[in-house]
């Protein structure tokens, strides 16, 4: 049964109506009639199972049969903050996390980033919400507009608490876990994942992490690329710590 992102705002009582590239899509490409079923979710942890009142490469309308739970999201809330890296780098990073289960994406201006700006910020978000259809999960991840590194650090507030990797790192990544552990206090609080760009992170921009509460880490003896590091991450704290094996 095919299934299809929608956002919430176009629901309208038990009809969802979809419009854009994804009826040309339904239309088009599944070749979707009057009357089959589609699977349509959106985003925010909504799953519903509808049939097609009307169908025309303009608009979809759909009637909801039922709402029920998608039990596919991690009870981590994983925060990837990521080092702008160059080329499609960044499409593959955020399409794999997504896949992996990170719940916000947050791409960073640090000091060795070789790209200073960035206008694919949209496509990025078109990324996640396909990664999140295809992968069978319920939340598509919020792709945040770019920022510098060190706004991160400028809420005094509340301490936040994650891991920040560095080819410096003296502590193997299994023993910082286990610290990170003793300091959340239920499973579900936000953990951040900081990863750099190509040229990895200034000395300053670690100590900088590390006075803030931030762990650091590494991958051990070698050096993984940006985007490397970024999946592995990911995947491994869904196995040490969330619904991964």
């Amino acid at each position: 049964m095919p299934r299809i992102y929608f956002p919430a705002s176009e629901k309208t009582g038990d009809q969802i109506t979809i419009t854009g590239e994804k009826s040309h899509y339904l239309i088009s490409v599944l070749r979707c009639h009057k009357n089959d079923e589609l699977i349509l979710f959106n985003g925010k942890g909504g799953c519903f199972r509808t049939k097609i009142l009307k169908a025309d490469k303009k608009e979809v309308i759909t009637e909801v049969i039922e709402k029920f739970p998608c039990d596919t999201e991690s009870p981590l809330y994983i925060i990837l903050v990521q080092g702008l890296v160059k080329g499609e780098k960044m499409d593959m990073i955020v399409q794999k996390t997504t896949e992996l289960g990170v719940k916000k994406i947050i791409p960073v201006i640090t000091k060795r980033s070789q790209l200073r700006d960035t206008k694919k910020v949209q496509r990025w978000r078109k990324i996640a919400e396909e990664a999140a259809r295809q992968s069978g999960r319920s939340i598509v991840p919020d792709i945040q507009e770019l920022a510098r590194f060190g706004n991160l650090f400028k809420d005094n507030t509340e301490k936040k608490k994650g891991l920040i990797f560095y080819e410096g790192g003296e502590r193997k990544l299994s023993e910082t876990v286990e610290i990170l552990k003793t300091e959340l206090k239920e499973i579900g609080e936000e953990i951040y994942l900081i990863i750099g760009p190509e040229g990895g992170f200034a000395e300053d921009e670690i100590k900088m992490a590390n006075n803030k509460g931030f762990l650091i880490t590494s991958f051990g003896r070698r050096i993984l690329r940006a985007e490397t590091a970024a999946i592995s991450s990911v995947a491994l704290i869904q196995f040490l710590l969330g619904d991964i094996g």
